[in-house]
C-alpha cells in the first residue's frame, strides 16, 4: 500500500558572475544524474532562513548572506516505491559570504559545482530548480 507524504524544504540560487550553484543527487538509481539548488529540509523548529543557511555550509561548505524569498512552488510526484511525497519548496535568492567550495559527504547529494547560467540545457537539472534559476534571472 502506498503512502502519501508532505516536506517542506528550502532552497538557494547563488549566481556569481554568470555561475550558478548546483548540487548533484547521491543517488546512484537517478542516472544521469540529476542536480538542484543547495538545500533541504526544515528540521522541527528551524526556520526556512535557518534551514538555508545550514543546509548551504552542509552541501558546499560555502556560507550565504541576504537571503531574499525568490518563491513559493509545490508539486506533488511519485517515489519510486510507489508513494507519494507533496513537496514545499522555500526559494531564495542569496550572496556569496565565504567559505571554500567542498563536496558533502554521505548525505543526499555528493558533488557541489558552478554551472554557466547560458549553458544550463546541457545539464540534467530538477524542474524546480531550472523554473526558478529563469526566475532569479529576469528579476
Amino acid at each position: 500500500m502506498s503512502k502519501q507524504h508532505t516536506s517542506v524544504r528550502a532552497y538557494g540560487i547563488l549566481i556569481d558572475d554568470d555561475q550558478v550553484l548546483l548540487v548533484r543527487s547521491s543517488s546512484p538509481q537517478i542516472n544521469p544524474p540529476l542536480w538542484w539548488l543547495p538545500g533541504g529540509g526544515i528540521d522541527f523548529g528551524e526556520s526556512p532562513q535557518d534551514t538555508l543557511l545550514r543546509e548551504f555550509r552542509e552541501e558546499t561548505g560555502l556560507t550565504i548572506k541576504d537571503p531574499v524569498l525568490l518563491d513559493v512552488v509545490s508539486d506533488i510526484r511519485r517515489r519510486p516505491n510507489g508513494d507519494r511525497i507533496h513537496t514545499v519548496r522555500v526559494i531564495y535568492r542569496a550572496s556569496l559570504a565565504g567559505g571554500e567550495l567542498r563536496h558533502e559527504a554521505l548525505g543526499t547529494t555528493d558533488q557541489a559545482q558552478w554551472y554557466d547560467v547560458r549553458k544550463l540545457d546541457d545539464v540534467n537539472i530538477a524542474d524546480y530548480a531550472l523554473r526558478a534559476i529563469h526566475s532569479a534571472l529576469e528579476k
